[in-house]
């Protein structure tokens, strides 16, 4: 199993003018460390839950991995999750393209349908029904495959209409840039990735959910008529794993059992370099095991 870290506060010691460094000593730590990707977070506020309020400081994602990509030389870097919503599909594909070039073939796109609503009403984002954002959400999965394969043609969708995918340079990456779907939706979320992912990303609800979840994966890849062990299976931890570690290793096993192979975890935000040093060293080697 391999570890994935996952910046989403930036509200440590230092105010504004320190977050550049301690992401990048955090970025160093981690590349360095054997994590195999570091992703931030997709939003222009910070997520309102009952320990953040939306005032605490949040980066723009693309512009921060750009920074992260300059500074570290294995890790691959995206974001957890990228909202359908916040740009369009042909300049998103532009952009993690670019992120890949830049870095030497390591940027993922990971990609879901947005939610935070008083984000998009803030600074004047159109923020569509569900079901049009999922319709958006597929369309962009199109548009990134074409955009990152080698036809240069018209893509013809019901809310975007492309008049040639022009993107040079592609990407590095072979075959492309990973695609990773966020979200646990039944009918519909893994049955795009099972139609259009490479990963899929649960949140840590327990494993009979997990086993629940992954085995209504492996019905829509029968359906769509794709091998199951084509599409990786990852999740993100919901506590601080280091206060148990033994722990959370033997959970970790039983995830691992059940065919889960990547794990995300959240440095602490008042120390998250010297954190991801210390998961770094007590996590990566055993779960390499798993």
């Amino acid at each position: 199993m391999h570890l994935a870290l996952h910046v989403s506060q930036f509200d440590g010691p230092g105010g504004p003018a320190a977050i550049g460094p301690t992401l990048a000593a955090t970025a160093r730590a981690a590349d360095d460390g054997g994590v195999t990707t570091l992703t931030l977070m997709d939003h222009w506020f910070q997520m309102e839950t009952p320990d953040r309020v939306a005032e605490q400081p949040m980066l723009e994602g693309y512009t921060a991995l750009g920074f992260l990509a300059g500074l570290t030389q294995q890790i691959e870097l995206g974001l957890l999750v990228t909202g359908v919503t916040y740009r369009y599909p042909g300049l998103l594909a532009k952009t993690v393209a670019t992120l890949d070039v830049l870095s030497g073939g390591r940027a993922m796109l990971g990609i879901g349908a947005a939610w935070y609503e008083r984000e998009h009403r803030a600074l004047g984002v159109p923020f569509p029904p569900v079901a049009e954002r999922f319709e958006r959400l597929e369309e962009a999965l199109e548009i990134c495959a074409q955009m990152w394969g080698p036809q240069v043609g018209p893509y013809e969708g019901r809310h975007h209409r492309l008049a040639e995918t022009l993107c040079v340079p592609r990407p590095l990456r072979d075959p492309r840039p990973r695609v990773l779907v966020g979200g646990m939706g039944e009918k519909k979320t893994l049955r795009l990735v099972a139609q259009h992912a490479d990963a899929c990303n649960l949140f840590d609800a327990g494993e009979d959910v997990l086993r629940h979840k992954l085995e209504v994966l492996d019905r829509h890849c029968a359906d769509v008529g794709r091998d199951p062990g084509e599409v990786a299976r990852t999740v993100i931890a919901g506590r601080d794993v280091l206060e148990d570690v033994d722990g959370f290793l033997r959970l970790m096993e039983r995830y691992a059992a059940l065919g889960i192979s990547q794990v995300w975890v959240g440095p602490d935000p008042q120390d998250p370099t010297r954190w991801t040093e210390r998961a770094a060293e007590l996590l990566v080697p055993r779960l390499r095991e798993l």
